[in-house]
């Protein structure tokens, strides 16, 4: 099931078609299987409070999120082999194609993840 990630905060759509990786497996799995995202496409992994982009083939844009999806870190394209710091206050983590957000999430921000 597809869910659209949305910021309250400014009233709009971060991506419309997100995917929640909340097994071991698909957690694990990530986006190494994938070869690009679309601009409308996001993964959301729970529980998450850091990633690495090894082995992937394309920089991503991450926003890493509390318990109540406020936005607690985000980083713009966080290119491949790369690791992102631990982030003690994030239970969760929305990964998106990189260069999207161009400034339109900042910490502080809520989200809400809503059925597509």
């Amino acid at each position: 099931m597809n869910l659209i990630a949305f910021n309250t905060t400014r009233n709009a759509a971060v991506a419309t078609k997100v995917e929640k990786a909340d097994t071991a497996a698909s957690r694990g799995r990530g986006l190494l299987a994938r070869a690009s995202l679309a601009a409308d496409e996001g993964l959301w992994i729970v529980p998450c409070p850091m990633i690495h982009t090894f082995f992937m083939k394309f920089p991503i844009d991450v926003i890493f999120l509390d318990s109540g999806l406020t936005v607690r870190r985000v980083i713009e394209d966080l290119r491949p082999w790369r690791l992102s710091p631990w982030v003690l206050s994030a239970r969760s983590v929305l990964e998106l194609k990189g260069g999207v957000l161009k400034g339109s999430v900042s910490v502080g921000d809520r989200m809400e993840m809503r059925p597509a």
